[in-house]
This record gives C-alpha cells, sequence and structure tokens, in this order.
C-alpha cells in the first residue's frame, strides 16, 4: 500500500516522531493512522526501558504560579545532557508537569514511594500514574516517555513540591 504525504504529516504532528518512523509505522499498518500512532507510542515505551538505566544529571527546575498567586509548584526534570535541557520542548514539559501539580495535588512520585497503609488509590495520589489534566487520555508517564522518544535521551522527575497560600 502506498502511505501518502498527508498521513505521514499528521502522525508526525501527533507523534512529534521523525518522518521515516512515522512512514515505516503506517507502513506496518496498513496505512490505518490510529494503529501507526500507537505504534509509535509502544516503540517509544520500548525505548524508554532501554534508557532506564542511564544517568539524567542535567536538566531544570520549572516553576508554575497560579493566575490568583495563591498556589504555586516547583518541578525538578532530569535529562542525560544540558542540549536537551536547554530545548523548548523540554522547558515546556517541566511547565506543564509543574501547572499539573497545581492542578492535581499529587502527594507521591511513584507508586512505590506510597506507604503501605496508603488508603488512595495511586491514580489519585502519584504524580507519575496521574490523568494529565491538559489531555486525560495520557498519564504523566506517557508524557515522559513520549518526551524520551522524542529527544532520545532518558528523562525523569527529580522532586515536586507544591505550595499553597494558608495550609
Amino acid at each position: 500500500m502506498e502511505v501518502t504525504v498527508e498521513a505521514v504529516k499528521e502522525v508526525r504532528t501527533k507523534t512529534s516522531a521523525g518522518m521515516l518512523d512515522c512512514k515505516k509505522a503506517l507502513e506496518q499498518c496498513s496505512g490505518d493512522i490510529a494503529g501507526a500512532i500507537e505504534a509509535l507510542r509502544q516503540k517509544g515505551f520500548a525505548m524508554a526501558e532501554k534508557r532506564a538505566e542511564r544517568v539524567a544529571g542535567e536538566g531544570i527546575v520549572a516553576s508554575y504560579v497560579h493566575h490568583n498567586s495563591r498556589v504555586g509548584a516547583l518541578v525538578e526534570l532530569n535529562c542525560e545532557t544540558d542540549f536537551v535541557a536547554r530545548t523548548d520542548d523540554f522547558r515546556r514539559l517541566a511547565y506543564d508537569i509543574a501547572m499539573h501539580v497545581v492542578g492535581a495535588s499529587p502527594l507521591y512520585l511513584a507508586p512505590e514511594d506510597m506507604p503501605a497503609d496508603c488508603q488512595t488509590p495511586a491514580e489519585e495520589s502519584c504524580l507519575l500514574s496521574q490523568p494529565f489534566i491538559k489531555d486525560p487520555s495520557r498519564t504523566i508517564a506517557d508524557l515522559i516517555t513520549e518526551a524520551i522518544a522524542r529527544t532520545g535521551e532518558n528523562i525523569k522527575i527529580g522532586k515536586f513540591a507544591r505550595v499553597q497560600l494558608g495550609c
């Protein structure tokens, strides 16, 4: 089946994957755009698993203060090189995660950080498990995995803090 340029552009727009990767995914899925996007996501998960052991010693600290100036958050987002840390895409990811922390009020980073006697589900109290406030079909972990696939580097959240006036 011949893959159209428009289909490749659409998959690239939705996934930020390389043109050749988009074309190969579309060819594997017989031109099905949704299938190609899912195939690229799965490939991103495989890339993330390979890179998980690499040291993420660079990064940035991003902040978000809500419009009423009564609540804010700081997020440490780490990557492998300062080159990636300086990109707009990486900075936007860090800012979006800080905004999410303000909106969703997570208590822990990951389910393994939760105390054994915690009664709250991980989807409510763990940052990585929470649905992203801008797109509830994806979790924060999905956002990071997609960024790993785009940058080719390991990306991790180091720490986060949420501060609210009067609490």
